[in-house]
């Protein structure tokens, strides 16, 4: 039991947090086995994720630390976090003042034997998430940078919560975490009404909720430490260890990272229990956890497992594992002399061609397809309730860029000058961490007015020079597309939704916001505001309604207000609006004028633009064309679009 003085400030026990039993067994199997590589913890704000984290701490063992018992530290790793502060950098004070060099231990040495807490770990930068990842599966942390070669331990549990809707982790990042729970407010009367009372009870009176279930919360810490002591006892035996592969096999999982998690949280599993062995039931519970989100490896697949996958997986693999055990045992046993008269008739063999129930494949139906629409856009069929045609020809966008250089939002598409990158030039300024080289040079032309004549380069404060690093960056894009009666034409409203999405998909890779407008009818809709959840876009485009005529200018500048709007929140992201259509704007009295006008006023605001014309057939208006002109941006054909393509429209767009 901790004493008084070193027992942190009560916070809420982790045994009084009422369900998300499934979040509350994967922390205390990492908590168990560290090595399992942390848990990712998805699910809609006000879940209680913070909460049972946090709690978690209070169970972990006590730690030795130079000689002196303290409690396991909780250590909170900010969004905004740079790479120094993460992983450590050299210690400037000392090498001023003692001309030494040395280290300066980050978040990751600090977090070492604890917790290590990232909260909206979705929004952190990518190379920073690998360099957790890594720390979470080595245990420990080498830096090699600024001169500095150093190694230090950092074995903690890793954990990291997200709000969906703000955005997904890379698949390649979401397969490096251990673990994965999905939560969700339950929909129970009696378990919400609990959750509230709890709460309630520990803000009216923090120390007497805290001494109401500190000795469920004592116990479960020493069977944490009991669990952790027995694991290097637990068992693995050919049978579990194959049922193990076969479930990773049979889910189709890329590499072997899953297999062995899989087995390490199965093996934490039978230790926390208090078994000597691993069992079926520890592989079923590990699979639960370890498998879920290492099969979405496209942003708009559905996370989860389905669970008469999972069963028929496991029945599978019960069979492989029991017949390989009756064939070890065969291989052990002599075999029997071959009885000729043990063989039956030749009926016995089966017919080896097809009887007339083998024979050749069922009559195809008609085309499924079924009739065009007779009446054509705008015909006898209300056009506002024809769903969108599924997408069709989509491609894949290496690069679509904002033009000039930006201030560095977290992503991966235009230039930008951040912390991240190579360094292009040194500054007097802060810059992006220390560019040594022309640190030295500036101290070295005022060595002989310092009075050095042979030993240590002495240096001063003046002589500091910062690094400018040259980056790439994620953009805001909007997209504005056409839904109206010219443009709800089966095969090119298939076309543009197929575009759309290949759009979105490199937005996803390119750590993107995108935002969606639909123009149709009489107005504009921001069917979806700026948000980074791409895989959200792509639903409200499949369920997009199409008909009508073709507001276009209320389409611009429905975008320009967004742009405006969300350069006050995130001035740093730059803004790039994305038109899909074939010009015709229909909507309202001198629609076409109004239209060139409101695309006059969108460019007026420095916004980069690209239209992408969506006008079919031998005889063409060039609309688009004239509003790309207003726009002052990029032009490109449908039927044209590609990589490369789109690249250099963009990229030439000022």
């Amino acid at each position: 039991m901790r004493s008084e003085e070193d027992r942190p400030v009560a916070g809420f026990p982790f045994s009084a947090v009422v369900g998300q039993d499934q979040l509350r067994l994967a922390l205390i199997l990492c908590a168990v086995h560290p090595g399992i590589g942390g848990v990712l913890v998805r699910g809609e704000k006000g879940t209680a994720k913070s909460t049972v984290v946090r709690a978690l701490t209070a169970l972990l063992p006590a730690v030795d630390d130079a000689g002196t018992t303290r409690p396991a530290r909780l250590v909170e790793l900010p969004v905004g976090a740079t790479e120094d502060r993460v992983i450590g950098s050299i210690d400037l004070e000392k090498v001023l003042r003692d001309g030494e060099r040395a280290f300066q231990p980050g978040l990751l040495a600090a977090a070492h034997q604890g917790v290590l807490y990232v909260d909206e770990v979705n929004l952190l930068h990518d190379h920073l998430v690998d360099v957790l990842l890594d720390a979470a599966a080595m245990g420990r942390v080498h830096i090699e940078r600024d001169g500095i070669s150093h190694s230090h331990p950092a074995n903690f549990v890793l954990v990291g919560t997200m709000n969906p809707e703000e955005g997904e982790l890379r698949p390649q990042l979401l397969d490096r975490f251990g673990l994965a729970v999905d939560v969700a407010a339950s929909r129970d009367v009696d378990v919400r009404m609990e959750v509230v009372r709890r709460r309630l009870d520990y803000e009216r009176d923090p120390e007497a909720f805290v001494a109401r279930y500190e000795s469920a919360d004592e116990e479960l810490a020493a069977e944490i430490l009991t669990a952790r002591e027995k694991l290097d006892s637990v068992e693995l035996s050919n049978r579990e260890l194959r049922r193990i592969a076969s479930l990773c096999a049979s889910f189709d999982v890329d590499g072997m990272r899953a297999d062995l998690v899989l087995a390490r949280t199965a093996t934490a599993h039978a230790a926390w229990r208090g078994d000597s062995e691993v069992t079926a039931e520890d592989v079923r519970v590990a699979a639960e956890l370890t498998l879920p989100h290492r099969r979405r490896r496209d942003p708009f697949d559905e996370p989860g497992l389905d669970q008469q996958q999972l069963d028929d997986a496991l029945e599978q693999a019960d069979q492989d594992a029991q017949s390989q055990v009756e064939d070890d045992a065969r291989d052990g046993e002599p075999e029997p002399p071959e009885n000729p008269e043990d063989h039956g008739p030749d009926e016995d063999r089966g017919q080896e061609d097809g009887g007339p129930e083998d024979g050749g494949p069922e009559d195809e139906g008609p085309d499924d397809d079924g009739p065009e629409d007779p009446d054509g856009p705008g015909g006898g069929v209300r056009a506002t309730d024809r769903p969108s045609a599924p997408p069709a020809g989509e491609f894949k966008a290496k690069l679509l860029e904002v033009p000039g250089v930006g201030e560095g939002a977290p992503g991966r598409r235009s230039r930008s000058m951040s912390p991240r990158g190579r360094v292009v030039r040194s500054t007097r300024e802060r810059g992006h961490g220390l560019h040594l080289t022309s640190t030295v040079f500036a101290a070295a032309e005022s060595q002989v007015a310092r009075g050095r004549t042979a030993g240590r380069l002495r240096l001063a404060p003046a002589d500091l020079r910062g690094a400018i690093r040259e980056g790439r960056e994620g953009n805001l894009i909007v997209f504005v597309v056409d839904a109206s009666g010219s443009m709800a034409a089966r095969d090119r409203l298939s076309a543009v939704t197929g575009a759309v999405v290949s759009l979105l998909r490199d937005a996803y890779q390119r750590r993107d916001k995108v935002a969606v407008i639909t123009v149709r009818g009489r107005e504009a809709e921001l069917v979806l505001p700026p948000t980074s959840s791409v895989d959200i876009a792509v639903r409200r485009l499949q369920s997009m309604r199409t008909g009508g005529k073709s507001p276009l200018a209320e389409g611009f500048l429905r975008a320009r207000e967004v742009v405006l709007r969300e350069r006050l929140r995130d001035p740093q992201r730059r803004a790039l609006v994305v038109t899909l259509t074939d010009g015709r704007a229909t909507g309202g009295k001198d629609a076409l004028h109004r239209a060139r006008v409101a695309a006059y006023l969108l460019a007026d605001a420095s916004v980069a633009s690209i239209v992408v014309d969506c006008e079919t057939g031998l005889v063409r208006l060039g609309l688009a064309a004239e509003l790309a002109r207003e726009l002052r941006g990029g032009y490109v054909r449908l039927a044209e679009l590609s990589a490369q393509q789109v690249a250099g429209v963009v990229r030439a767009a000022a």
